[in-house]
């Protein structure tokens, strides 16, 4: 199965550069149907991408710019904000007007090329490839192949409590993801399980150590502290401390079979701290994910069908 890889990833590759190149290797794309990436200069006031093809002028009619656009079931916001982006697409056909040639550019039949030969046979649990597009507080909007959108909703962002998908991810990143499924419209996906087990997270550090990590949550009973991105321990009650600082904290205890790290906060600081996405898995398929410990009383599992 060829993968489609999100819009982005062609646009400096030597083979796009090649076909972009002149006229003729344009007709050659096109009679070949190859896909390819340009980044978009303007959206008209007729909503046409003009496309930046040095050796040629390019223009993406509207109802190409995306699968949807003609049906209305796609606003045309998704036009406006590809304006200075790569976008991905096929060329379907050269105009002339006034000695001036212009290539024609589908975006449209780009995804719809994605989704016949690619998406739509994805099995469930299948790691694939994503571009951070943009984040919402409820979850984090990504490309999955040739434009195409699904989201991550922040309680499949992490294990890890967070209070936006923001903490976690950036515009324009590239990331991971596990393909949930379809309901011949919207593509399901989710995050936490590449992020690691609780044992695998815990095995990173030990008992006696001090380290670093996010605030997350101030709860009457104590302070949930991250440590990774998939793990995070319970400290006792200190004042003056809120989400979002970060802490020192020493590590007191590590219980597998409670899943529970007992920490004791050592010092706090408004100094930022990112934790970078460490993926455990990065390909192939996942059929069961259990984040629990086998000998845990709590059973915390993604069955993927």
């Amino acid at each position: 199965m060829i993968k489609f890889p999100p819009e982005g990833y062609l646009i400096n590759r030597s083979e796009n550069l090649e076909y972009l190149s002149s006229e003729e290797n344009l007709r050659k794309a096109m009679e070949q149907e190859i896909i390819l990436e340009a980044k978009a200069d303007m959206c008209t006031a007729s909503h046409e991408l003009m496309v930046n093809i040095p050796c040629i002028n390019a223009i993406m009619p509207r109802e190409e710019c995306a699968i949807g656009i003609k049906e209305g079931k796609t606003k045309d916001i998704a036009i406006i904000s590809r304006v200075g982006r790569p976008v991905m697409f096929n060329v379907i056909g050269f105009k002339e007007d006034q000695s001036k040639t212009s290539a024609i550019l589908s975006r449209r039949k780009a995804q719809e090329k994605c989704i016949s030969n690619y998406l739509s046979r994805l099995s469930s649990g299948e790691i694939i490839d994503a571009r951070v597009t943009h984040i919402e507080q409820f979850g984090c909007f990504v490309d999955i192949g040739s434009g195409i959108p699904s989201m991550i909703p922040i309680d499949e962002v992490s294990v890890s409590r967070i209070s936006s998908p923001a903490d976690r991810f950036t515009v324009g990143e590239k990331i991971k993801v596990v393909y949930k499924g379809t309901d011949g419209e919207k593509f399901y996906i989710t995050h936490k399980e590449l992020l690691g087990s609780w044992e695998e997270n815990a095995d990173m550090f030990s008992a006696g150590e001090t380290v670093r990590g996010i605030v997350r949550s101030v709860e009457s009973y104590g302070i949930f502290i991250e440590l990774a991105p998939n793990l995070a321990g319970l400290a006792e009650p200190k004042d003056g401390v809120s989400v979002g600082q970060t802490a020192s904290v020493y590590i007191k205890s590590i219980n597998p079979e409670k899943m529970k790290i007992k920490l004791i906060i050592v010092d706090v600081s408004n100094t930022p701290l990112r934790f970078e996405n460490r993926y455990f898995i990065t390909d192939g398929v996942i059929d069961r994910w259990r984040y629990s410990p086998e000998n845990s009383s709590r059973l915390i599992e993604t069955v993927f069908q």
